[in-house]
Protein backbone atom coordinates (compact mmCIF):
# COMPACT_ATOMS: atom_id res chain seq x y z
CA UNK A 1 0.00 0.00 0.00
CA UNK A 2 1.39 3.46 -0.90
CA UNK A 3 2.22 5.89 1.92
CA UNK A 4 -0.82 7.92 2.95
CA UNK A 5 0.60 11.20 1.61
CA UNK A 6 0.96 9.71 -1.88
CA UNK A 7 -2.79 9.22 -2.13
CA UNK A 8 -3.39 12.73 -0.78
CA UNK A 9 -1.03 14.18 -3.40
CA UNK A 10 -2.85 12.33 -6.20
CA UNK A 11 -6.19 13.61 -4.91
CA UNK A 12 -4.84 17.18 -4.64
CA UNK A 13 -3.58 17.04 -8.23
CA UNK A 14 -6.97 15.87 -9.47
CA UNK A 15 -8.84 18.56 -7.58
CA UNK A 16 -6.56 21.44 -8.48
CA UNK A 17 -5.66 20.78 -12.12
CA UNK A 18 -8.74 18.75 -13.20
CA UNK A 19 -6.75 17.29 -16.11
CA UNK A 20 -9.47 14.73 -16.78
CA UNK A 21 -11.62 17.57 -18.14
CA UNK A 22 -8.94 19.63 -19.89
CA UNK A 23 -7.44 18.11 -23.04
CA UNK A 24 -4.79 20.86 -23.23
CA UNK A 25 -3.02 19.85 -20.01
CA UNK A 26 -0.37 17.21 -19.58
CA UNK A 27 -1.88 14.21 -17.86
CA UNK A 28 0.95 13.04 -15.61
CA UNK A 29 1.37 9.27 -15.62
CA UNK A 30 4.34 6.88 -15.74
CA UNK A 31 4.78 7.39 -19.49
CA UNK A 32 4.87 11.19 -19.09
CA UNK A 33 7.25 10.96 -16.12
CA UNK A 34 9.60 8.78 -18.17
CA UNK A 35 9.42 11.28 -21.04
CA UNK A 36 10.24 14.14 -18.66
CA UNK A 37 13.20 12.21 -17.20
CA UNK A 38 14.47 11.63 -20.75
CA UNK A 39 14.27 15.35 -21.48
CA UNK A 40 16.16 16.05 -18.25
CA UNK A 41 16.54 13.90 -15.11
CA UNK A 42 15.94 16.93 -12.86
CA UNK A 43 12.49 17.64 -14.32
CA UNK A 44 10.71 16.26 -11.27
CA UNK A 45 11.39 17.47 -7.74
CA UNK A 46 10.03 15.74 -4.66
CA UNK A 47 10.11 16.33 -0.92
CA UNK A 48 9.18 13.34 1.24
CA UNK A 49 8.68 12.57 4.90
CA UNK A 50 8.23 9.13 6.47
CA UNK A 51 4.57 9.39 5.42
CA UNK A 52 5.46 9.86 1.76
CA UNK A 53 5.58 12.90 -0.55
CA UNK A 54 4.58 16.32 0.72
CA UNK A 55 5.57 18.33 -2.38
CA UNK A 56 6.11 17.71 -6.09
CA UNK A 57 7.41 20.06 -8.75
CA UNK A 58 7.56 19.54 -12.50
CA UNK A 59 9.73 21.75 -14.69
CA UNK A 60 11.24 20.93 -18.03
CA UNK A 61 13.59 22.56 -20.47
CA UNK A 62 12.52 23.34 -24.01
CA UNK A 63 13.28 25.83 -26.75
CA UNK A 64 12.49 29.53 -26.93
CA UNK A 65 10.63 28.84 -30.20
CA UNK A 66 8.27 26.36 -28.50
CA UNK A 67 7.89 28.69 -25.52
CA UNK A 68 6.73 31.48 -27.86
CA UNK A 69 4.18 29.19 -29.52
CA UNK A 70 2.89 28.07 -26.14
CA UNK A 71 2.53 31.50 -24.53
CA UNK A 72 0.79 32.74 -27.70
CA UNK A 73 -1.77 29.91 -27.30
CA UNK A 74 -0.75 28.36 -30.62
CA UNK A 75 0.11 24.99 -29.05
CA UNK A 76 -1.22 23.22 -25.96
CA UNK A 77 0.72 22.08 -22.94
CA UNK A 78 0.52 18.52 -24.23
CA UNK A 79 1.87 19.67 -27.59
CA UNK A 80 4.68 21.56 -25.85
CA UNK A 81 5.80 18.35 -24.17
CA UNK A 82 5.35 16.29 -27.33
CA UNK A 83 7.43 18.71 -29.44
CA UNK A 84 10.24 19.02 -26.88
CA UNK A 85 12.85 16.55 -28.04
CA UNK A 86 14.98 14.60 -25.59
CA UNK A 87 18.63 15.46 -26.08
CA UNK A 88 17.81 18.82 -27.65
CA UNK A 89 19.43 22.17 -27.12
CA UNK A 90 17.33 24.04 -24.60
CA UNK A 91 17.23 27.73 -23.67
CA UNK A 92 13.92 27.97 -21.80
CA UNK A 93 12.35 26.21 -18.82
CA UNK A 94 8.65 25.60 -18.40
CA UNK A 95 7.43 25.82 -14.79
CA UNK A 96 4.83 23.11 -15.32
CA UNK A 97 3.28 22.31 -11.95
CA UNK A 98 3.68 22.46 -8.21
CA UNK A 99 1.75 20.53 -5.59
CA UNK A 100 2.25 20.93 -1.86
CA UNK A 101 0.10 19.44 0.88
CA UNK A 102 -1.70 22.22 2.80
CA UNK A 103 0.16 21.73 6.08
CA UNK A 104 3.54 22.11 4.29
CA UNK A 105 2.74 25.30 2.35
CA UNK A 106 4.48 28.62 2.94
CA UNK A 107 7.72 26.95 4.02
CA UNK A 108 9.65 27.51 0.77
CA UNK A 109 9.65 23.83 -0.20
CA UNK A 110 8.27 24.31 -3.74
CA UNK A 111 10.62 27.24 -4.36
CA UNK A 112 13.67 25.24 -3.27
CA UNK A 113 12.67 22.18 -5.32
CA UNK A 114 12.03 24.20 -8.49
CA UNK A 115 15.23 26.24 -8.17
CA UNK A 116 17.25 23.09 -7.52
CA UNK A 117 15.80 21.48 -10.67
CA UNK A 118 16.43 24.57 -12.80
CA UNK A 119 20.00 24.94 -11.55
CA UNK A 120 20.62 21.31 -12.43
CA UNK A 121 19.26 21.93 -15.93
CA UNK A 122 21.48 25.02 -16.22
CA UNK A 123 24.55 22.87 -15.71
CA UNK A 124 24.00 21.43 -19.21
CA UNK A 125 21.98 24.16 -20.93
CA UNK A 126 22.18 27.93 -21.21
CA UNK A 127 18.73 28.90 -19.94
CA UNK A 128 17.56 32.42 -20.80
CA UNK A 129 13.79 32.23 -20.17
CA UNK A 130 11.25 30.89 -17.70
CA UNK A 131 7.57 30.56 -18.50
CA UNK A 132 4.41 29.29 -16.88
CA UNK A 133 0.65 28.89 -17.24
CA UNK A 134 -0.97 30.30 -14.08
CA UNK A 135 -3.71 28.41 -12.29
CA UNK A 136 -3.88 30.61 -9.19
CA UNK A 137 -2.42 33.56 -7.34
CA UNK A 138 0.02 31.47 -5.31
CA UNK A 139 1.45 29.99 -8.52
CA UNK A 140 2.01 33.44 -9.98
CA UNK A 141 3.83 34.62 -6.86
CA UNK A 142 5.96 31.47 -6.80
CA UNK A 143 6.88 31.80 -10.49
CA UNK A 144 7.82 35.45 -10.00
CA UNK A 145 9.94 34.58 -6.96
CA UNK A 146 11.76 31.79 -8.82
CA UNK A 147 12.45 34.07 -11.81
CA UNK A 148 13.71 36.85 -9.53
CA UNK A 149 15.96 34.44 -7.61
CA UNK A 150 17.49 33.08 -10.83
CA UNK A 151 17.67 36.49 -12.56
CA UNK A 152 15.66 35.21 -15.53
CA UNK A 153 12.80 36.88 -17.39
CA UNK A 154 9.41 35.31 -16.78
CA UNK A 155 6.77 34.88 -19.48
CA UNK A 156 3.23 33.69 -18.98
CA UNK A 157 0.49 32.13 -21.01
CA UNK A 158 -2.90 33.70 -20.49
CA UNK A 159 -5.79 31.36 -19.69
Amino acid sequence: MPPKNFLRMIQLAGEFFDVENDPEQIQVNEHVLERLRNIHPASMGEKCTRDGPVAWTLVFPTSHRLMELFIANKITERELLRRTRAGGKYDAVYLCSVLVLPEYRRKGIARRLAIQSIKSIQQQHSIHYLFYWPFGGAGKKLAEDIAHSLHLPLHLRQR
